[in-house]
């Protein structure tokens, strides 16, 4: 199982409060290891332990930095993949109506049906059963494609439909990839988990050698960090939480598709 698999376990909510546990537990226990480590007759320096405390947390700002990007970037590239899908229907859709009969009123029909599946966003938890749906239509597309290039070959009108429902198939491809696959590696969510451990049980440490009561600091600075945590979480979940792929164009596209009048 991938570790983002596994993290996606967690709700969103349950992600931030058991990251910002994580970050308490561990600034108490480098602070509860500070205030015993001054009761020694030559503790360590406060600057040292200061020095070491801003490298550590500037280390993390640069890692959490770095995979803020990394989800962002693939947040946009779920969004483009959508986009240009968007547009290859509506292409196809378009193509579609310069085909003879039957072609034509079968063809419209299936994608505006397709459509109607693909103005949902992609989830990885429920995506097996849209995915075949999608590839059953596909199938009967194409089916009714290859009928139509037959009936009339050479047909220039026939060859222009059939690549503009290729890459309807492509676009298809790529969405699925971007929502299963475009994830934030697991390794990254590991050494981020770990550097916040090691960070946070430094900052405790570095407070507990120079006061003797916890700075009210603390807490903030672990809800902080669980904050960002969970913007990032958001950001590299596919369907799920707040930050989502609008599916305007889609139910846009779906509107111009109307079905002829009788």
């Amino acid at each position: 199982m991938r570790i983002y698999e596994f993290i996606d376990y967690l709700p969103l909510w349950g992600l931030f409060l058991a990251t910002a546990a994580v970050a308490l537990l561990s600034l108490e226990g480098g602070f509860r290891l500070g205030r015993y480590r001054s009761t020694f007759a030559e503790p360590e320096k406060e600057t040292s332990a200061g020095t070491i405390v801003g490298a550590t947390l500037g280390l993390l700002a640069f890692l959490l930095a770095f995979t803020f990007g990394m989800a962002s970037s693939r947040y946009e590239t779920r969004r483009q993949v959508f986009l240009s899908e968007v547009t290859a229907i509506g292409t196809a859709y378009l193509r579609a109506d310069l085909l003879p009969e039957p072609y034509r009123g079968e063809t419209r029909e299936l994608l505006r049906e397709y459509a109607d599946l693909r103005q949902e966003e992609l989830h990885p938890e429920n995506i097996t059963q849209p995915l075949r749906r999608s590839e059953v239509l596909q199938g009967r597309l194409w089916s009714r494609a290859a009928a139509a290039g037959k009936a009339a070959p050479g047909s220039i009108v026939a060859g222009l439909y059939i690549q503009s429902l290729n890459e309807v198939i492509d676009r298809h491809t790529e969405r699925v990839a971007a929502v299963l696959r475009s994830r934030v590696p697991g390794v990254i969510w590991i050494v981020l988990y770990a550097i916040t451990i090691l960070s946070m049980t430094a900052t405790g440490y570095h407070a507990g050698l120079s006061s003797a009561s916890r700075p009210l600091a603390i807490p903030v600075l672990a809800l902080v960090f669980a904050a960002v945590m969970f913007l990032i979480a958001d950001l590299d979940r596919p369907g799920e939480g707040t930050i989502r792929v609008d599916q305007q164009a889609m139910v846009e596209l779906r509107n111009s598709m109307q079905a002829p009048g009788p």
